[in-house]
């Protein structure tokens, strides 16, 4: 028997001849042959193959498809001289209508079966481990002698015919300060599953519990370290489970195929990945292009000038509009308000800062097929109304969305309405956003710019924001141009000491993401083009859809007529004027929003974004 010793320096076709001669004393094939592509193993009727390999090519981040044999072919010249599919796998698995019935050290017995079958040869992640060392970057499994964990996930993947199953993943302990570069250094190995799909809380896939894998040992994690996710081959063997063929064979999970390819054919994927933490509870990164995350940096940049002079750079964060996108970016489900009634002594007294964002975010994320609601006041219903059903008239929304109010009848109230049955573990919405809404100061009130208490006209919606502090997977962001909206409350202090009136006007409720503007409309139709901009990049979408599905980028007709436009909101804007709405500073019902023309300000404004 040889033990593992120098195995990994080993050629790949004397490693084979050595498991041929069932002579290894290991139990999987991690490790070995550093730098050369092994692959996962699915063997099933000559009738199956062509849906299979639609399944692989409809589901490639899991099933990247290396070679797929002629029936009754067990050799494989194009990745192997002198192999055998019969005798060059450690273990094999044999199904019967779904069930595994048999585990096998060689299928040589099944000669006359397997001339009517067709062998998938598919790519595997034990080929990235040598680049992946290769950065630095250790491969904990291999420090610890045992097998890599993989999992079943909650993660369908795109059925073909009876192919049919929820996606499988491996998991390897990544130091923090390395996710970056683990990504990297995996991104352009397409052929081995490519980037991670899921960064941080195995929750989120579905994953109970990483000490209880469904596939080969449990790995151990390092203080620092995070889990970080790859698609995994093993997603053929669920796939054969589930379409139960009469009869079938896998190599065992671990167990792999190694050739004589080696881990040198890289493919751009669109660019150089960068990682964002979106979430602490739970934990939660995304990845994104360096590319499309500069695009939104300079859109933040430009809603960042300060046409009032209030001192609003000393409230800006960098990189908040990024990771607040990212987030919404993972979001299915959004509630949005907005509302500031600084014009106590009109009616309506709301201003017109705020509704035009609000619109604009909507409109995209209903572009983006993500379940969106407004909460507003509710003596501000009818008047909400009617800007929707003109929003809708004017192509701005598809359709209208729904229309809520908040009033706190007990103590759970905010619970009980961002949960179902306020159960924090079935929460209705994953991402809350304020856009101009009028926020709780420290002391309870709400004021306007002027230091004016409104708190008569305003519902308690910050407490919703306070709510979904304690709700795991619920996010917030807060978007405003003076430090008195609701969310602003993470830039206090700065509010407190730059702003005019901020010790007494600042708003003391945060949210996650700050995302500060000139105009508050700025930045809702800045998180409406960079929305856009992550749902055309290849990287982020990749890792959206978990590498499972096709891509989304092809459909982008979809989403851009979304994007808010110098016509359509000059439109919007007149709507708001004819129904009373004021502009904030002048409370004039001139074509102005914060004493600022409309035209070459906000217009150049929409162009810029755009």
């Amino acid at each position: 028997m040889l033990l593992t010793g120098g195995l990994k320096s080993l050629l790949p076709y004397v490693l084979r001849r050595i498991i041929r001669c069932n002579r290894l004393s290991v139990s999987n094939t991690s490790g070995m042959a550093e730098g050369y592509k092994q692959a996962n193993v699915v063997i099933l009727h000559k009738s199956l193959a062509d849906d299979f390999e639609k399944f692989c090519y409809a589901n490639n981040g899991p099933l990247p498809l290396l070679h797929r044999s002629q029936p009754g072919d067990w050799k494989c010249p194009s990745l192997s001289s002198d192999s055998d599919i019969r005798t060059d796998c450690l273990q094999y698995r044999k199904y019967e209508h779904g069930a595994c019935t048999g585990l096998l050290k060689s299928l040589m017995e099944y000669s006359e079966q397997l001339k009517d079958m067709v062998t998938f040869y598919l790519g595997c992640s034990f080929s990235f481990e040598k680049a992946v060392q290769k950065a630095g970057i250790p491969i904990r499994n291999v420090e610890q002698k045992c097998n890599v964990s993989m999992y079943k996930t909650s993660v369908p993947c795109y059925s073909v015919s009876m192919f049919h199953c929820n996606l499988v993943v491996t998991m390897r302990p990544i130091p923090e300060s390395k996710l970056e570069a683990v990504v990297l250094a995996t991104c352009e190995l397409k052929e081995a599953h490519g980037a991670p799909i899921h960064i941080g809380d195995p929750g989120l896939l579905g994953i109970q519990d990483l000490s209880k894998p469904d596939y080969g040992d449990p790995v151990h994690l390092h203080p620092g370290d995070i889990p970080v996710f790859w698609a995994c081959g093993v997603t053929g063997v669920e796939a054969i489970i589930n379409c139960r063929a009469p009869l079938a064979f896998t190599h065992s999970p671990g167990c792999m195929f190694i050739t004589d390819l080696k881990n040198d054919n890289a493919r751009s994927l669109g660019g150089v990945p960068e990682v964002h933490c979106i979430s602490q509870d739970p934990l939660h990164f995304s990845i994104v292009s360096a590319e499309a995350a500069q695009k939104i940096k300079t859109l933040e940049t430009l809603i960042g000038i300060d046409p009032g002079e209030r001192g609003i750079v000393h409230l800006q964060r960098q990189g908040e509009l990024l990771r607040a996108c990212l987030a919404l970016s993972h979001a299915g489900s959004v509630l949005v308000t907005t509302g500031f009634p600084t014009h106590f002594t009109h009616e309506p007294p709301e201003e017109n800062d705020g509704p035009p964002g609000a619109l604009a975010i909507a409109a995209m994320l209903q572009a983006l097929e993500k379940q969106v609601a407004i909460v507003t006041d509710q003596r501000a219903m009818d008047l909400n109304k009617k800007i929707m059903e003109e929003a809708v008239q004017l192509g701005i929304l598809k359709k209208p969305i729904p229309l809520l109010s908040y009033q706190r009848e007990s103590a759970d109230s905010a619970l009980m309405f961002l949960c179902e049955n306020g159960n924090p573990g079935r929460p209705r919405f994953d991402h809350l956003i304020a856009i101009e809404r009028a926020g709780m100061a420290a002391d309870g009130n709400y004021y306007n710019a002027r230091k004016v208490n409104i708190k008569h006209l305003v519902d308690p919606i910050d407490e919703l924001f306070l709510a979904a502090q304690t709700i795991p997977g619920v996010t917030t962001t807060g978007v405003g141009d003076g430090g008195n909206e609701l969310g602003m409350g993470k830039v206090k202090d700065a509010v407190k000491k730059h702003i005019k009136n901020g010790d007494v006007i600042a708003c003391d409720v945060e949210a996650d993401f700050t995302v500060v503007a000139g105009v508050s409309n700025w930045g809702g139709y800045a998180i409406a083009c960079a929305l856009s901009v992550l749902r055309s990049c290849e990287i982020h979408d990749r890792y959206l859809r978990r590498a499972v599905g096709f891509p989304g980028a092809p459909s982008k007709k979809l989403w851009l007529p979304a994007l808010p436009s110098v016509t359509k909101e000059e439109k919007l804007l007149k709507t708001l004027v004819q129904l009373g709405v004021r502009s904030g500073k002048t409370a004039s019902l001139e074509m102005e929003v914060d004493g600022l023309p409309f035209y070459n300000t906000h217009s150049l404004m929409i162009e810029k974004l755009l």
